[in-house]
């Protein structure tokens, strides 16, 4: 991944120079983060709880819908490359279960190919993002998929 883990500093600046009530919106929303990647995981965690998240951090794509069903968070941000299961079809099941139904996805993946982000949408990710990820469209896309 091409973004250092010291980069974390910038995103505090985001989240302080937020406005009080954008701040509060934001730590009011709890985000799920299934990503079997530890450093890409530990960024995307940092960078989210950085911006005023509560995050909860998930390795092991296979207890991804046991444990949103658990946590009911406000958005699940799913790596498509997981071992032992994928995250398209983990996408399909939430869609179809009546829990988790509703709870926006973020895809991102490190494999994008031609037609993928179609697939990956057809799954129902309301959003998609190839890795590596750059900060400031990974935020404005977790900031246009969560509810008000």
């Amino acid at each position: 991944m091409k973004l250092s883990y010291e980069l974390s500093a910038a995103f505090q600046l985001d989240y302080l120079g937020m406005k009080g009530r954008e701040r509060q919106r934001a730590v009011a929303k709890r985000i799920l983060v299934v990503e079997d990647n530890d450093l890409n995981r530990k960024l995307f965690c940092d960078v989210l709880r950085a911006n005023g998240f509560e995050v909860e951090p998930l390795a092991d794509g296979e207890r991804a819908l046991d444990t949103a069903r658990q946590l009911s968070p406000d958005l699940i941000i799913m790596d498509i490359q997981l071992p032992h299961v994928s995250g398209v079809e983990l996408i399909e099941q939430a869609k179809r279960d009546l829990h988790l139904q509703a709870i926006p996805v973020l895809a991102v993946t490190a494999y994008a190919a031609k037609g993928d982000e179609e697939k990956i949408r057809a799954a129902g990710a309301a959003g998609y993002l190839a890795k590596p990820v750059s900060i400031m469209p990974f935020m404005t896309a977790v900031r246009e998929l969560l509810p008000d």
